[in-house]
Parts: C-alpha cells; structure tokens; sequence
C-alpha cells in the first residue's frame, strides 16, 4: 500500500462506518427523507379560481350603496369552487347519509341485531389508540364507529327479523301521522351532530399558555411544567376549542308558500325537493347552518375515504367568503357589472342571461318562472354556472354595512356574531348573486344582501369551495 493510499484509507473507512449508522446528508441541512409526493386533485365538480386582486365593490356609481359596498382593494388566494350550485340531488346524498348513520346506530345499539354492530377496536387501524381515544371523556358521537359494510334492508317485505323490524320502523312516521297511509321517512328525526374547532377562539393571544419557566411562587420556589400547565389548563387544554352542533338537515319545502303572501305555489312544496324531475335543480330551504353542516359532512366523506386508502387528506369543504365569491363571479374582469363582464342583462340577440325577474313582472321571459337546472345559461370565464340569478348564495361572511371599511384586504371576512352561543337571529350573514325573483339589480356581482342565519327561503341555495394548497395549479 502506497503512502497515498495509507493516509485515505482512514478517511475512507470512518466515512463509510459514519454512512452505516446515519443518513447520507454530510451534515447538511437536506429536510427529512422520505417524504412522498403530492399532487393537487381536482375535486369532483369543481373548477379552479386562481388566486388575483381585485377591486372589491361597486363596478358603478350608485351614491346611495357606496356606503355599503364602496371600492376596496383586496387580494385572494387560489381556491376549489363548485362549478354549480348545490343540487337537490346532491344535497339528498347527504340526507340520505344522515337517515342511514341513524339507522345503523340504532341497529348496532345493544348488539340485538347481528351483523350491524359498531366497528370493534380490536379491528381499527390503530386498536391501541382507539382504546385510549374510547377513555376520553366525548360524546358517544365522536368516539364510536359505524359499520357501513352490511346492506340496509328498507322494504318490509324483505326485513329479516323482528328486531330488526322494530329498530327500522321507529324512523317512519307514527301511523296516527300518515296521511291516507302513505308511509314516510320522519324527517323530524334527520338530525346531524358535528364537530369543529374554534380557531378564532384558540388564536386570541388570552388563550396561548406562554412557557416562562422562571416565574417564580409566593415561596421562591420554581414552577415545574407540569404545574404551569396544571395551572393553565383552562387556556392550554386543546380540547376547550371544540365546539359542537346538532341540526336537522332536511330543507324547510314549506318556504314555497311561507315566502309568497296570496300565492299558489304548493306544487313546488309537494315534489322540488324529492322528484326525479327536479334532481339537477338548485337546492332551497336549507338555512345557513343547514349550509355548514353539509360542508361539514362533504369534508368528512371525502376524507373518511382518503384515509382508507392511506392518502393525504385534504382542506375542508367551506362556504366562501364574500370576498372569494365576488372574486369568482367576476370571472377575472375588472370593473364588470354582470359575470358575463357587460352593463346589460341581455345579450346582442335579445336573449336574457340569467334567471330572474326582468321588467315588470314577466317573470317567464328570461326562461324560467322558478328557479332552473344549475347548468342553465353560459357560465363566466371561470366556468362557473349562475354566479348570477337562479338563486342567491349563502356566504360565510356576517353582514355588517361597514365591514369593507375595516375588514383586512388580505382574504378578508367579516366574522361578527359567529358564534353558535349567541342567539341566532342576530346572526346576519351575507347572500350574493341575486335570485329566479329579483330585480337586475341585485344579479350584479358587487350587490351586498343578506339573511338570518336560522332562516331557509325559496330563492336562497349555496356552493361550496375548498381552498387550494400551494401557490398555482401551475406550479405542479
């Protein structure tokens, strides 16, 4: 061996035994191996809104709504929107969920009827943690889960056994209720009980637990960590953000005759909701927690199922705020008073763009006397469907007259009387885009309106958006 070779050769070997006992990254800072790779998916009948500034307000002068809608610059970040409205279809998916997670609760109740019992821990992905999580002092709720796998039986004819006849039939109207014996869902019972943290809440500088471990008690002596947070526990216990909901999700169909006053409208209370004839028709009668619940129930679908099959799971399902719903029914024009970016309602034909109440009254020369299917019309050129009529849409954002004068013009949203603790008729939230029964005036895309949170109308209906996680589309 050469006196080269001599002087490398212990070079050589303590590198390869420090390469056989930790990673290959030379000291250097390289971020964790390993990571797998991602990229966004488009979420099922959504389009994408890249993220831009606009200017949020009136397109026009209108001296007496510049109080409430003045011109502010504000800037978003890209997002997921629903290319239509909520459809009555749609919505049905997720009452339909909610009716069947009832019926197997009460099937898997005191185990009387084999085969649809709950989900033993022994069997769950992490049996371990399910067993320390079931110890948790939460509701049955959060804690217990549904064997979705064994087939619902809903005719009568072919229920397998008396005790599953007994637990099924208690979701049916009592027969004293049934008109001319028409057997029905009780749609009384449809409730849906869910589960958030309060964010807003947690971020309050009173709620952080500040680790100073130099404070000293009334003796000298120092705090440990376990009793510094022992003594915070109230502000440091994750547990006090969660904040829980129960409601019944099944539209009022009742607002197409509370809403008109000397007004036939019964027809649309007997079938819009539930007939075939209608599925592709925009949803109605759901109030705005009806609205949040479902965006609820969309994100816990979505990544129920990404879950089992180990994937990444993704952002929640939300309502827009007033500024991204704008944002998106400009469809990327500036200064443009109708989605489809012109001054007028009609096109150079003649032809009406939207549904909605045009002149004095004709309600049925714009194509539709009620609202139509969500695809109706040409969208924007964000490929969005009735950004404009058709029904308005709830947003996220709490109406306050001034808001645009404080809000902040990074992704802003105005959250006033957001809790659930405070009486619900003082929650006003914002609906945007105009309905079938409005003037033009409100189709606009800067028009601000609103409507009690606890309240459902006929002409009101909603779209969800997901936010975008990372830069541009364009960037994967």
């Amino acid at each position: 061996m050469n006196r080269v070779m001599k002087r490398l050769f212990p070079i050589l070997m303590s590198g390869l035994f420090l390469a056989s006992c930790s990673s290959n990254d030379h000291g250097e800072l390289v971020g964790v191996d390993n990571r797998p790779d991602w990229f966004p998916s488009k979420p099922y009948g959504m389009v994408y809104i890249p993220q831009g500034s606009y200017n949020m307000g009136n397109s026009d002068q209108d001296v007496p709504y510049a109080l409430v809608s003045p011109i502010k610059t504000v800037s978003v970040p890209s997002f997921w929107m629903d290319q239509t409205e909520i459809t009555n279809n749609e919505y049905r998916q997720f009452v339909n969920w909610v009716r069947d997670s009832i019926a197997r609760t009460r099937l898997a109740d005191g185990g009387l009827v084999p085969g649809y019992e709950f989900i033993d821990p022994a069997t769950a992905e992490d049996p371990t943690f399910y067993q320390e999580y079931k110890t948790l002092n939460y509701p049955d709720s959060m804690q217990r889960r549904i064997n979705w796998e064994p087939a619902l039986i809903w005719d009568e004819r072919e229920y397998p056994s008396s005790e599953y006849t007994n637990i099924i039939e208690t979701m049916y109207l009592p027969p004293e209720e049934r008109f001319m014996g028409d057997k029905m869902i009780d749609a009384r019972q449809l409730n849906y009980s869910y589960y958030w943290i309060d964010k807003q809440k947690a971020a309050k500088k009173s709620n952080r637990v500040q680790y100073d471990y130099n404070d000293a008690d009334q003796d000298g002596e120092y705090f440990s960590y376990r009793d510094y947070i022992k003594s915070n526990k109230q502000n440091s216990d994750r547990s006090s953000f969660f904040k829980s909901n129960k409601i019944n999700v099944y539209p009022d169909t009742l607002v197409w005759i509370a809403d008109f006053a000397y007004s036939y409208n019964e027809p649309m209370h007997d079938r819009y909701f539930w007939h075939p004839a209608f599925d592709d028709y925009p949803v109605v009668g759901v109030n705005w927690y009806q609205a949040r619940a479902f965006c609820n129930w969309r994100t816990k679908y979505r990544n129920d199922y990404l879950g089992s099959i180990n994937a990444y799971k993704e952002q929640e399902f939300r309502l827009p705020t007033e500024a991204e719903w704008e944002y998106a029914a400009r469809g990327g024009k500036e200064l443009s008073t109708y989605p489809w970016g012109g001054p007028y309602a009609l096109n150079s034909s003649g032809c009406y763009l939207a549904n909605f109440k045009p002149q004095r009254g004709s309600f049925d020369i714009d194509g539709g006397i009620y609202p139509v299917e969500v695809t109706s019309y040409s969208p924007n050129d964000f490929d969005l469907y009735n950004m404009a009529g058709n029904v308005a849409e709830w947003t996220s954002t709490a109406y306050e007259a001034a808001s645009y004068y404080y809000v902040s013009d990074l992704s802003p949203n105005f959250q006033y009387n957001a809790n659930d603790n405070d009486h619900p008729t003082l929650a006003r939230k914002v609906t945007r885009g105009g309905s079938w029964k409005d003037i033009a005036y409100y189709l606009q895309t800067s028009a601000r309106n609103y409507e009690y949170a606890d309240t459902a109308k006929s002409y009101v209906g909603f779209r969800t958006v997901q936010s975008f996680m990372g830069r541009d589309i364009s960037d994967f």
